[in-house]
């Protein structure tokens, strides 16, 4: 029996730096609570200062949302947060693990990390989603998901507040779809709902 070209997706992981929490407004209001698949966050944040996130995004969304912890296996209909000052990465057995291992890019949590493991832990069944940001993080790891044969949707650069992280991934492959912030929530559902990903889709992917 000959294995389907796109399977199923498993798990959204989505990264973001500077303008990053503005394009998760429109994001996740999108995302029905009854989403098949957990979303893993990675946001740039201040190492030493608590993390309200939970609570604005909580607001958003229908979603259960809260920190990842160290151990915890990922469960569909759940937004996941890094915590501040951890490196956040997925194992092959799909549950969380916590790292204080060295900062990536000047940053921890650092996007490619949580993007390089979770590549390795989904594979095909993976979605990447890089938006607005101030540096190249994560550029890296959504090509290494790209490579993975997962799908990848990128914040067109012109809608960001901040346009290096984008656009650091637009230079290093051919992206499967680029679009603004209002569109990312619908496509994410369409995706995880099973939609078709066979053909590489990009909108308002000027620079």
């Amino acid at each position: 029996m000959t294995e389907p070209k796109h399977p199923n997706l498993a798990a959204i992981v989505v990264g973001g730096s500077a303008g990053a929490l503005e394009a998760l407004a429109h994001i996740v209001p999108a995302l029905p609570g009854t989403l098949p698949v957990p979303v893993a966050v990675v946001l740039h944040m201040l190492p030493r200062r608590p993390s309200g996130l939970c609570a604005v995004l909580g607001e958003l969304t229908p979603l259960r949302v809260k920190e990842a912890e160290d151990k915890e296996p990922l469960a569909p209909g759940t937004l996941y947060l890094a915590s501040p000052n951890y490196h956040l990465l997925v194992e092959r057995e799909h549950c969380f693990s916590l790292s204080m291992d060295e900062p990536v890019l000047f940053s921890r949590p650092s996007i490619d990390v949580l993007f390089d493991s979770a590549a390795d832990a989904y594979g095909p069944t993976l979605c990447g989603v890089l938006l607005s940001g101030a540096n190249e993080d994560g550029a890296a790891g959504l090509k290494h998901i790209h490579d993975a044969g997962g799908t990848t949707v990128v914040q067109a650069p012109h809608s960001a507040t901040s346009r290096q992280m984008p656009a650091a991934a637009l230079a290093a492959f051919a992206v499967d779809h680029v679009t603004t912030p209002d569109r990312i929530g619908p496509l994410l559902e369409l995706l995880a709902a099973g939609g078709e990903r066979a053909e590489p889709r990009a909108e308002g992917a000027r620079s």
